[in-house]
Formats: structure tokens, sequence, C-alpha cells
């Protein structure tokens, strides 16, 4: 990586991107001359008369064509090109249905406060449209029924009318709960919840199940509730873990709110409270078998999506939807995945199982409100998480195949037989019960079937699927996940409807890895506004060992605290792992003249807005801090990433890929990763047009191995030196600027 390499567009080979030079399909030239006429009107429109940006404009027309042909896209739009209206434009101008799924929470708050309601005010064409969310996102009217026996069930209804409650001006935030802008819900196995857990296998971590879970009970004659009286809530030995003031807030809220989205909460309730009044998936018998299912919040918004003309889900419950074979969203004729770069982890978590302590403790809660007299059972059922702990705790970090290990095969037998014995017994529940009797107990039967479904699930693994333990020593956890998702794509995404996908940073061989049909015409790359060459410089410390020698933690050490003098601090300091970034802290917090700020002494918000606000400040960070850290201006001049991010050799799914991909298993499987990493890491540092700065890997192998130019080719298109005196003058001259 020489002084002067300037970046070039990757080989045809690399991410096989090209650039949009020649139309690719036949688009009506009055469709083509309408997408640009409107995205100018909407770019005017936006505060301080908004910025032409050919990447954008390119952008639009390719999504355009590529709707208009029923063909699949792949769109690399670096950062600031203004993807979300690139892609919403022409998506509404189409006159189809189109879903849009999002990675992370971020964005689909932005398309649902800003980018949407902005195109309602200032687009010359009118639609509607929604933000689906999993189902423990609303509360249920059956939940709160019986937190409050005593209160007006009736009054617990979603509206008719959910006109936003005021526009905004240049993406000021409106209502997103707007006519025909609610939020929906699936019927299959689980949404999450604001899409920000998107890692976790089927909800395991969704509120209501696991741990933090929080049941109400019922009496045991004919479904009187125990502890009832006027203004009591009906909890049962577990109140301890629920709020009672948080519950009689949420009470009170859930008799004037239209939506009944915890979104629209004032104050964010505990995940203990907000369990006691919500349900998931997994326990929901749906409406038509819920007493109140006529005035259920989730059925409501759901419908509403329906009628959407642009829907907007994360894509964790996107992927549950393929998962079920569409029985979650509304049809559509498109869709658009928006942070596409990370679509295979997601789908292969969707696709998969995840069965931890926390469901058999969920179970056992939802047990106890309904079988008083069967004690045996439900111990039984509350002690099955510590048998199928102790059983796969000593095969944490390990592949399990079959036949499966005799203590593990054994304990799942034993786990699955307390759970059939808990079916039987929530079988027997007389049918003459009250409503709320017989709707907890539905909804027990439903959690008890699902559980037992996943346990014949991991107990029997075929060849094409990959079961492990993970998870924290306390707490281990069974995982089960397909090996390859590209045959899922296939059969129900690829072949059903054209597919648009987009992120800022695209893998080599992105496409044909998830099993995207493609040809030449299907691959853009839009570049980005930003002068990169001019305003960005990538050093690659080259003199340092690499980091397998054992001077490289002290020399990688000694690296950085050379590089933050010259900038003055204004350092994001990214990590690869916690040991690492510890040592670095202990070793520099002292020994810089600057404020040096650690992940985990606040919260992430706090930690980024300090880091924002006060000059010269140091942020230490490891793999949460790679993406979604947005620090425009001088407060950020040098990030610095310690190792390539390569992913872990022991990593069974991983292992089990590259046992397929055979002897181009690294080139193939693991340089993707890290290159797409990597370039999310480097990419906090340029985040507006007058930014300026510089990027120093402190790892010799991304210009010393062979591998180095495919990953080098997903960077941003930087100046690059291996110099560290240029890249020290080049700092200092940002500094003193500054």
């Amino acid at each position: 990586m020489a002084a002067t390499d300037a970046g070039a567009p990757p080989p045809p080979n690399g991410a096989g991107l090209r650039s949009p030079v020649v139309p690719t399909s036949d688009l009506a030239p009055h469709l083509e001359r309408e997408v640009a006429t409107q995205l100018a009107r909407v770019v005017a429109a936006l505060p301080g008369g908004g910025e032409s940006r050919p990447g954008q404009a390119t952008m639009a027309t390719e999504v355009a064509r590529a709707i208009d042909a029923d063909r699949h896209l792949v769109v690399r739009a670096g950062t600031g090109t203004g993807k979300t209206l690139g892609y919403l434009v022409p998506a509404i101008l189409s006159g189809r249905r189109v879903v849009v799924a999002t990675a992370t929470r971020a964005l689909q708050d932005q398309l649902a406060s800003k980018d949407l309601p902005f195109l309602e005010l200032h687009l010359d064409r009118p639609f509607t449209w929604a933000i689906l969310k999993g189902r423990s996102n609303y509360v249920c009217v059956q939940r709160l029924a019986e937190v409050d026996p005593d209160g007006a069930a009736d009054r617990w209804r979603p509206t008719g009318s959910f006109r936003p409650a005021g526009g905004g001006d240049g993406g000021d935030a409106a209502d997103p709960a707007g006519a025909g802008h609610g939020s929906a819900v699936g019927d299959g196995p689980g949404g999450e919840r604001d899409g920000d857990r998107a890692g976790a296998s089927n909800g395991e971590d969704e509120s209501g199940s696991g741990d933090d879970g929080v049941v109400v009970t019922l009496g045991r004659s004919r479904g009187r509730a125990s502890g009832g009286g006027s203004g009591q809530l009906a909890l049962d030995g577990f109140a301890d873990r629920a709020d009672r003031d948080e519950l009689r807030r949420i009470v009170a809220w859930a008799a004037t709110t239209t939506t009944g989205d915890r979104a629209d909460l004032d104050v964010e309730p505990s995940e203990a409270t907000w369990a006691a009044v919500s349900t998931t998936s997994r326990d929901c018998p749906g409406a038509r078998r819920c007493p109140r299912g006529d005035a259920c919040f989730a059925e409501a918004a759901r419908a509403r999506a329906a009628e959407a003309d642009i829907v907007v889900v994360n894509l964790h419950l996107y992927g549950l939807d393929l998962a079920s074979d569409g029985a979650i969203l509304p049809d559509h004729e498109i869709v658009i995945i928006d942070e596409a770069h990370v679509t295979e982890d997601v789908i292969s978590a969707t696709s998969g199982i995840e069965i931890g302590p926390g469901r058999f403790a969920h179970l056992a809660r939802m047990l106890r409100g309904l079988l008083a007299e069967a004690g045996d059972t439900i111990t039984g059922v509350a002690e099955a998480a510590s048998v199928l702990t102790g059983a796969i705790a000593p095969h944490r970090d390990e592949r399990l195949v079959a036949p499966l290990p005799d203590d593990v095969a054994d304990a799942l037998a034993a786990v699955r037989e307390r759970v059939a014995k808990a079916q039987t017994a929530l079988r027997a529940i007389p049918d003459e019960a009250t409503d709320d009797v017989t709707a907890r107990a539905i909804r027990a039967r439903q959690a008890a079937t699902s559980l037992m479904d996943e346990l014949e699930a991991v107990s029997q693994p075929s060849d094409t699927q990959v079961l492990w333990v993970a998870g924290p020593e306390h707490a281990p956890a069974l995982r089960l996940a397909p090996i390859d998702v590209a045959g899922l794509l296939r059969a129900r995404l690829w072949s059903q409807r054209p597919a648009v996908l987009t992120s800022a940073t695209l893998p080599p061989g992105f496409g044909p890895h998830l099993g995207l049909p493609q040809r030449n015409d299907e691959l853009v790359d839009v570049g980005s506004p930003f002068d990169y060459q001019r305003n960005g410089l990538l050093y690659c410390a080259v003199r340092l060992p690499r980091p397998t020698h054992p001077g490289w933690p002290d020399a990688a050490i000694d690296e950085l605290d050379v590089l933050i003098r010259a900038a003055g601090g204004r350092t994001l300091a990214l990590f690869t792992s916690y040991k690492a970034m510890h040592r670095a802290v202990e070793a520099l917090r002292d020994r810089l003249p600057y404020p040096l700020l650690a992940q985990g002494d606040l919260p992430k918000p706090r930690l980024i807005d300090r880091f924002a606000r006060e000059p010269e400040t140091c942020l230490f960070a490891t793999m949460s801090y790679w993406q979604g850290v947005d620090v425009p201006g001088p407060s950020l001049s040098l990030v610095t990433i310690d190792r390539l991010p390569f992913p872990r050799p022991d990593d069974p799914l991983l292992q089990a890929r590259r046992e397929r991909a055979g002897e181009h298993a690294f080139i193939t499987i693991d340089v993707p990763r890290a290159a797409t990493l990597l370039a999310q890491g480097a990419g906090r540092l340029i985040r507006s047009a007058s930014d300026r700065g510089a990027v120093a890997i402190l790892d010799p192998r991304l210009a010393t191995a062979r591998y180095g130019p495919k990953i080098v080719a997903t960077l941003p298109k930087m100046r690059r030196t291996r110099d560290r005196a240029e890249v020290e003058r080049f700092l200092r001259e940002l500094c003193g600027a500054g």
C-alpha cells in the first residue's frame, strides 16, 4: 500500500459491482423523467434547500428500472448518498406494494419519524405507509383485563382513525401512527422489539419470554381474581418482578392510546412490567381464539398495514416471515433490504432455534397461575432448566452432531417428558372456565407446544443444520441454524418477487453467496458524494509485527499513543476484543494528556454524546461501536482499528460453512466478513462533506497479505500510506486547523 496509492474501484472479480454508465433496462422515458423530477422536488424541500447528489439520482433511476423490469438489484451506496430517498421515491412512484426491511432500530426510526412523513408532505403522489413490529411491542388487551379485573375491558380498544398529530417541515417528525400508518404484527414465530435484537434466534430475548417474564394470576375457582378489589392489580407471587406504579400507568395509558404500541409510552417500562401486559407469538392464540381478539391492538395494526403502500419492518421480522413461508407479513410485490450486508446472519438466526433456561422459567410462571394443584408438574418444568443446563454447559462453543452425546440426549429426553406432562395438565383445564382462565390456558398450551416442537428439532439435527451450545457459563443455550440460507432465499424470496438490496458496505461475492441470481445489469456502485481522496487518509502500520507475534500488543499500544497525540485526542479507537480494549485503556488512560472514555464507563448514548461534545476526548470501544456511531465534525479526526476483524476460527456455524466451502473457505467465508466489518468501522470517520481525518489499521496484514487487496477494495477510497510520518503530519495539520 504505497503512499500515493489512490482508491481505485473494485476489480471486476471483487465485489462484482459496476459503475452505472450504460442504461440497464428500457424504462419508459416518461417514468425516468418522473423519478428524476420528483426526487429533485423532495430534495429541494430538505432543510437548507438540499443539495444535488449524483449517486442518489443514479440510485433512484436504477431502482425504478429494476422495479419496472421485475428484476433484482444490488446497490452499494456509500455514506452520504442519501439512499433512503434514493429507493423510497421510485418505490412510491411505482404504485406497487413495497416492504422495506431494515437491520437497525435507528434506520427504522428514521424512516418512521422523518423520511416517510417528509415524503407525504413533499412528494407529488399520495401514498400510505405502515411500520410493522413484533407482537410483543403491543399492549395485550386480554392481559390488561387480567391485570386490572375491575376495569372496563371495552375501554381498551384501537380506534378507527389514525391520522398524524402533525406534519413535519423539512423532515420534522410526524406521528407515525397516521392514516394507514399503524404498526403491524405477525402471527408467526415472533417479532423482535424495534429490530435491535436481530441476532437472537426466534426472539429468545423478546419481551414476555425469558427470565424477566412476569405473569398475572387468577384464583383457583372459576377465574375469580386473586387479590382483587377496587383499584388493585391482580398479580401473583412474582409481583416483585413488576413495578406496580408502572403497571397502573400502563393501564391508564391503554385507555387513551390509539395504537397500543410500547413506543408511544412517555416512559420506558421495565421488561418485567411490560411482560405482564403483553404477549408473544409463542403464547398468543390469535384473535379468533382470544376472548378479546376483536379489540386487539396488534391485529388492528396488522389490518391497517395490509392496506398500506409502503410497509417498513425490521429484517428480523422479515426473516421470520420467510421462515414461516409468508404467514406473518401482508402480500407484497417488491422488497427493499437496507443495510443488506447483515442479511445472511439475520436470516440464519430467524430460520433457527434457540433454547435457553429462560424458556422453562417462563413456562413455569405461566403454569403457576393455572395449575394450583399440580405443584410437581410446575416444579418439574422449572427445574428442567437446570437439567438441560447441567448437560450442555460442558459443551459450550462446541458443535453437536447426531447422534448427540449421551448426556445431552438424555437431558433432552428428560425435559421433553416434563414439558409433555405440563401439556397434559393444561389440556385438563375445563372448558367451562371463565374466558380469562381459558385464554390463559390457551396461551400456556401454545407456549408448551412451541417449546416441545423446538426440543424435538434440536434432538435430531439434520445434515443441513448446525447445532451448538452458546451463551455464558451460567445460562448456556442450544442453538440450531441452517448451514446455508441460499436455498431458503431462492425458494421464498428471489423466486417470488424482485428484491433491491443496498448498503454502504457489500463484501465480494455478496449476491451469489446468498443464492441471488444475478446478471451484469443487476449490480451497481453509485459511490459517495464525499471527497475521500482529498479529505481522508488510510494508514496501515506495516512497521508493526503481525498480531500473532508476542510483541504486537505493546507495539500496537505505542503506535496508538503516537497517533492519538498527533491527532490531539479526537480519536475513536476500535478493538476486536474486550481484552485488547482493556489493555489499551489501562496502558494509556494515565499516559495520554487527553480525556479517555471507555465502553462501559457510561451508557452508549451518553458516551457518544460526551465524545461528540468534548473536543480532544478519546473513546475506546469494541465491536458494538463499529456500526451506528455518527459523530461528524472535528471531535472525530482519527479512527484506529487494532486488527483485521476475522471471525473466530472455532465458531461452530462458520466451521460448518468452511467445511462446505472446502479449500476456498478462507477467501469465501472469512475474508468477506472481515472486509465488511472493517469497512463499517472505517466508515465512522467521514460523516459529512466537510469531515477530514485518518483511519489507522494497526495490523500489517492489510498491506502485506495476499488477501489484502480484496479487503482494501471494500473500504472508502481514501489516499493510502504506510508511512507513519505522513499520517502524523496530516493529523497535526488537522489538529492545528481545528
